[in-house]
């Protein structure tokens, strides 16, 4: 259970439509399909209609600040399927990565390495009251692209299991690189923000609107207004 699981979801009912590409610059193949995700016949790039809404304003308020730059859509929409999938994939990456074996890992070592995994990943519940958020249709992993079409350096890759994919953790170095980082993440986060989303508290890249972790994260700053989830898991 993650603290926003508490969080009731009525569901709306809102469609999980393809999010107008042409409009964003894309992944491309989808990083996950290119690994094997199980997506069947769903697109990977599709959103809640009203979550594409605001994402479409954040792409204006980005092109005030930064004629011609482009927020990338790197993920979007997860069936439960890709979700187990990726978690059993970084798992299996992240001891590689160890360079070890799974069937030689202790217990602590299985257990170091799971709590590395759902630091990053949410478990792929099939209970309808603790839907990962991507399976929603309302959590969009992005990044930004430079008026020269170039991906710009945010301090750390996407999925990155660790301390750096933290949103502020470059922002209380006085280098002048990660104070570069730091200012691109926040430039990200204030287009995404100022367009209704909330940011996910451990990773620089995930934000929502809609779902538990959108609502929780209202609720934590406006607690005299609290609000509900109206996005709940799509099968």
């Amino acid at each position: 259970m993650r603290p926003y699981h508490q969080i009731p979801i009525f569901e709306c009912g809102e469609p999980l439509i393809e999010i107008p590409l042409k409009l964003f610059a894309v992944e491309s193949p989808h990083p996950y399909k290119k690994l094997g995700a199980p997506y069947g016949d769903r697109s990977p790039y599709c959103l809640r209609q009203s979550v594409i809404e605001n994402l479409i304003q954040a792409q204006s308020y980005l092109d005030v600040l930064h004629r011609n730059w482009r927020i990338q859509i790197f993920d979007a929409y997860r069936p439960i399927a890709v979700q187990q999938f990726m978690v059993d994939y970084s798992f299996a990456q992240a001891v590689r990565d160890r360079k070890l074996t799974e069937v030689e890992l202790s217990s602590n070592q299985r257990q170091e390495i799971w709590e590395a995994v759902y630091a990053i990943w949410a478990v792929p519940s099939l209970d309808e009251k603790t839907p990962p958020p991507h399976s929603t249709g309302a959590a969009v992993d992005v990044t930004l692209v430079d008026d020269a079409g170039q991906i710009v350096n945010m301090g750390s890759p996407m999925d990155e299991m660790s301390e750096r994919s933290h949103p502020n953790y470059y922002g209380n170095s006085d280098r002048s690189e990660a104070q570069k980082h730091h200012a691109h993440r926040q430039l990200l986060r204030d287009v995404m923000l100022k367009a209704g989303f909330q940011r996910n508290p451990r990773e620089w890249w995930h934000f929502s609107i809609g779902d538990q972790m959108w609502a929780w994260l209202n609720n934590q700053s406006n607690p005299a207004n609290p609000v509900t989830a109206h996005y709940g898991r799509i099968a």
